[in-house]
C-alpha cells in the first residue's frame, strides 16, 4: 500500500472514531436532558405526595448534590419509604454512573416505591429490596461511599457499626432526622442523639449537621481509624 493511500485510510478511521464518539456524546446529552426534565416533572407534580414517611425536598437536593459533589457511585439508603429520597439519589447516580441500593421492611410502602421508581425513569439506577434493614445491613459486603440512613431512629448507631468498614475512605454517611440543638448539643432523646454523639466522638469522621430541611447530619470518613 502506498503511503499516500495508507496516511488517506488512517485520517479516514481516525474521523470515523471522533464522529462516532461524539454521537456518542450527543446521543448521551440528550438522553440525560429528558430524564432529568422526566425527574423534574415528576417531582413538581408529586410535591404534595410526600406524606408517608418521606423527607423534605431539601433534603432530597442535599442528598442529590452531595452525591454529584463528591462523585458517588454506590450508594446504600435505609429506609426507602415510598422513594422520595430514592429519586434524589439515584438522579444524581444517574449522572455519576452508579446504583443505588434501598431496603424498605414495609411491603406496600415498597410496592409503592418500585412504582415511583418505574413512573420516574430511574429503575435502572436502582437495587430495591423488600428486608429487614437490621439482618440485611450486615449481609451487604459493598464496600459504599455514599449511605443515607433514615429508618428506625432506635436503630441509628447500630446501622452506623455494622457499615462503618463498608463505607470507603472519603465516603460519606448521612442520617436523617438529625438535630445538634439541645442539652449538650445534641438531641435530648431517642437514637439520633445517641447516634450524633457517638460519629462526632470518632476521630476518622467529620461531621455536620444541616438543619435547612428536616436535619441531616453529614459524616465525611477521613480515614480507615
Amino acid at each position: 500500500m502506498k503511503k499516500e493511500s495508507l496516511m488517506k485510510l488512517t485520517i479516514f478511521i481516525i474521523l470515523s472514531f471522533a464522529f462516532a464518539v461524539h454521537n456518542t456524546l450527543a446521543q448521551t446529552g440528550t438522553s440525560s436532558k429528558v430524564l432529568d426534565e422526566k425527574v423534574k416533572k415528576f417531582l413538581n407534580e408529586h410535591s404534595h405526595y410526600w406524606f408517608d414517611m418521606n423527607i423534605p425536598a431539601a433534603d432530597g437536593q442535599l442528598l442529590y448534590d452531595l452525591i454529584i459533589k463528591g462523585n458517588y457511585k454506590s450508594a446504600l439508603e435505609i429506609g426507602t419509604s415510598t422513594g422520595h429520597s430514592g429519586i434524589w439519589i439515584a438522579w444524581a447516580m444517574s449522572k455519576t454512573g452508579g446504583k443505588l441500593i434501598t431496603i424498605e421492611i414495609d411491603e406496600e410502602r415498597y410496592k409503592t416505591a418500585l412504582e415511583n421508581f418505574r413512573e420516574v425513569g430511574l429503575s435502572e439506577y436502582i437495587d430495591a429490596r423488600l428486608a429487614d434493614a437490621h439482618k440485611l445491613v450486615k449481609e451487604l459486603k459493598g464496600p459504599f461511599d455514599f449511605i443515607f440512613s433514615d429508618a428506625d431512629k432506635e436503630w441509628y448507631k447500630n446501622y452506623f457499626i455494622d457499615l462503618d468498614s463498608k463505607l470507603k475512605v472519603g465516603g460519606c454517611f448521612t442520617a436523617h432526622n438529625i438535630s445538634d440543638r439541645g442539652r449538650g448539643g445534641y438531641r435530648g432523646y431517642g437514637g439520633q442523639g445517641a447516634y450524633l454523639e457517638y460519629i462526632r466522638s470518632l476521630k476518622n469522621y467529620e461531621t455536620t449537621v444541616n438543619s435547612d430541611g428536616g436535619g441531616v447530619s453529614i459524616s465525611y470518613k477521613k480515614a480507615e481509624r
